[in-house]
């Protein structure tokens, strides 16, 4: 199966609405806006989606940031590879993470620095990469 029957490309803001439309909390809601419509205006060139049910933003059709919301953060998804990189950077904000994601909890504010510096990496990283995810970096591969 190609990465288009699993992602839809979108408009940032009707489709990300809908997303947002549909998190009960609306902190939470208000929240997970402020972040992606940060994404949005810092780097307007990046592409927006929707996939595996979460908001994603791709450079040249590979993956750099997504996001998924859960009861106690939302999550931050930059690859095993971002998360690698910035581990220390992460525990010294005062967030925790796993190999696949980091944890903005709902009361504390985002470090847009670091979010933006985990971009920036993926972007350059993967600036020659023609896959979706990095090799060996898709959720569930191993």
């Amino acid at each position: 199966m190609s990465n288009q029957d699993f992602t839809q490309a979108i408009d940032p803001l009707s489709t990300f609405d809908d997303f947002l439309a549909a998190i009960p909390d609306p902190q939470h809601r208000a929240r997970t806006r402020e972040v992606l419509d940060w994404v949005i205006r810092t780097y307007p060139d990046l592409q927006t989606r929707i996939g595996w049910n979460q908001p994603m933003f791709t450079d040249h059709g590979t993956f750099i940031v997504g996001f998924s919301v859960a009861q106690q953060h939302l999550a931050c998804t930059p690859e095993p590879a971002g998360i690698a990189h910035f581990s220390a950077e992460i525990k010294a904000a005062g967030y925790t993470h796993t190999a696949m994601l980091m944890r903005f909890p709902w009361d504390k504010p985002v470090d847009y620095g670091l979010l933006g510096r985990m971009i920036e990496f993926n972007r350059a990283e993967k600036k020659d990469c023609t896959t979706f995810w990095r090799k060996g970096q898709a959720p569930g591969s191993k």
